[in-house]
């Protein structure tokens, strides 16, 4: 007969499985839902990251799984996955940088990293699915942004290809540099409250996320 689990194993197993499925359950949210696309994007990668800081990287990994296998049963081996890039990866780094007391600094710019690559995967993957090239979509918003910025500045310039995809590319940047600090933002209000604290914030960015928690 196998030996019964521990009280504290068994508190990791269901926080495990609990915080994995709210994570799918937010990942359907956000693909299926018509409303609250961006207040799904900042939920989603927050309660593996949560699992990472209480339980350690093992059970954030272990999460992970579980949200991913859960996912494609549910969505198909194509759809499900998706969730990794940037979100799963996301959180996983998040986790990690707030459990080791890692400064904001770190957790931030790497998270903008991995953001960034995800995106792009993410793009590419579903370009592969529809069977359309989404990043001209991307393309079109940095090109608008690029003419109206030249118009500003009212410099008589045309901007060549490399230079709008250039523009792009700070766009999708710029995205998770916003994004990457949000999330840090609502961990540091939020996990408190959950046993589950989070560095403090560098004094430069202090003012702008030192808020009374919710």
């Amino acid at each position: 007969m196998p030996p019964a689990l521990s009280h504290r194993q068994a508190l990791r197993m269901m926080e495990c499985s609990y915080l994995a499925a709210a994570a799918a359950l937010i990942w359907l949210a956000l693909y299926y839902l018509p409303v609250g696309g961006s207040l799904f994007r900042l939920a989603l990668p927050l309660p593996l990251a949560l699992l990472t800081v209480r339980r350690g990287g093992r059970a954030g990994l272990e999460g992970l799984a579980v949200s991913i296998l859960l996912l494609i049963a549910l969505m198909g081996p194509v759809r499900g996955p998706l969730m990794l890039f940037p979100y799963g990866l996301l959180s996983l780094w998040l986790g990690w940088c707030w459990q080791h007391r890692q400064s904001w600094w770190i957790s931030w710019g790497l998270g903008v990293v991995i953001g960034a690559a995800g995106f792009l995967v993410r793009v590419v993957a579903l370009s592969l699915l529809v069977g359309e090239n989404l990043w001209v979509v991307i393309t079109r918003a940095g090109a608008g942004l690029l003419d109206r910025l030249l118009e500003l500045l009212q410099l008589p310039l045309a901007p060549d290809l490399l230079l709008v995809q250039v523009m792009a590319l700070v766009l999708v940047v710029i995205q998770q540099l916003i994004y990457v600090l949000a999330l840090h933002a609502l961990a540091y209000w939020i996990f408190p409250r959950l046993k589950a604290p989070v560095p403090e914030p560098p004094r430069l960015l202090h003012g702008l996320v030192a808020l009374d928690p919710l």
